[in-house]
């Protein structure tokens, strides 16, 4: 055969060969019907023989991006208790209590950024507290409360029409629930647990990554930043960080639910600051109050009411990070060399003003 006949045997078997492997695409539908498929075996691969290595090189970073950003956060990437041995910054089951100084910001607001988390927070105000202190409590928290990142206030009151008009930042927004009012104050401090493990279950645990729980009688003066956030996070109480535990006024009567013994105890925590995850947070509020109903059937009340419990439960369930009481101070005691800044403060306690109507 010369070479002309050879060149036209070439280019009929060329054009065979595609006509079939055209016919194939369009009959067999585990190819000719799949987009994905059809884009690897026709399309991408001769049209453009570099798009499905750009797609699986995108892919590729975005992979990573994930892991990076996924990649859990190690407490000495951001927190060196070293920084103030003046003061006890590591437990003795290893959580971290923060003080000024001894977290890094940056590293932690990089960390969260990419989470792109959501913190809630809870208030209760009820009769003469609304007017007495809520309205300065959230333009604190507004200003201070977890800057840059997404917040819902959930402000509970015995009476919406009564709830102060408060302009929020970004990112920030709030939700108002109408609760019934208690006879005592006592009951309207310990039913509160009851009331936030509800809207826990009922919706908080769909809207929020962390969530704290505070008492309204107080002021934001500095950040109250992420460096907060942790599965389980207790307040020091700004009068006992100091004392030994046998002098902690913790529930000392055996027939309540709260009773802790001499010779037990680690700290003593604050009522007005708790928080963690929401479903660490449930759970403190669910034994707390299973602890106030055990109390009601036998016929006492704690000493320090949801204090008291709040103190037992995380004397058997420690809390994963503590916050100094640099947190929740009360300038009454004075500003000692160890209170570096102070975050929230405690306000004026006016109690024959504003539960009296109670």
């Amino acid at each position: 055969m010369n070479v002309k006949g050879k060149v036209i045997l070439s280019m009929l078997v060329v054009s065979t060969v595609i006509v079939v492997f055209w016919e194939y695409i369009n009959r067999n539908p585990e190819v000719g019907e799949s987009r994905i498929q059809k884009g690897w075996w026709f399309p991408n691969w001769f049209n453009n023989g570099t798009h499905f290595y750009q797609e699986e090189e995108d892919i590729d970073d975005e992979n990573e991006q994930g892991e990076e950003n996924n990649a859990e956060l190690q407490l000495s990437d951001w927190f060196n208790p070293q920084k103030r041995p003046e003061v006890v910054t590591v437990t003795r089951w290893k959580a971290p209590v923060v003080w000024e100084g001894t977290y890094n910001s940056t590293i932690l607001e990089n960390y969260y950024a990419k989470q792109k988390i959501t913190i809630g927070l809870t208030v209760f105000a009820v009769g003469r507290y609304i007017e007495h202190y809520l309205e300065e409590f959230l333009i604190s928290a507004n200003r201070y409360f977890m800057v840059g990142h997404k917040v819902i206030f959930y402000i509970m009151v015995d009476d919406v029409s009564r709830m102060p008009l408060v302009e929020l930042g970004p990112l920030r927004s709030f939700k108002v629930f109408e609760i019934e009012p208690e006879k005592r104050w006592q009951d309207i401090s310990m039913m509160r647990m009851k009331t936030i493990g509800e809207h826990i279950v009922a919706h908080i645990q769909h809207e929020v990554d962390f969530l704290f729980c505070m008492d309204v009688d107080q002021v934001f003066q500095d950040s109250f930043g992420v460096e907060t956030l942790g599965q389980s996070v207790a307040q020091l109480q700004a009068w006992w960080y100091k004392a030994d535990p046998d002098e902690f006024t913790y529930e000392r009567r055996k027939e309540s639910a709260a009773y802790i013994p001499f010779g037990q105890g680690d700290f003593y925590y604050h009522a007005a600051i708790f928080g963690g995850t929401p479903i660490q947070v449930l759970n403190i509020t669910q034994e707390c109050f299973k602890g106030i109903l055990q109390d009601k059937k036998n016929d006492i009340e704690a000493e320090w009411h949801d204090e008291s419990h709040l103190n037992k439960y995380f004397l058997l369930n420690k809390p994963t990070k503590i916050l100094s009481p640099e947190y929740c101070w009360d300038y009454h005691i004075g500003l000692p060399s160890d209170i570096k800044t102070v975050k929230i403060s405690w306000q004026t306690k006016e109690y024959n003003l504003v539960r009296n109507n109670i």
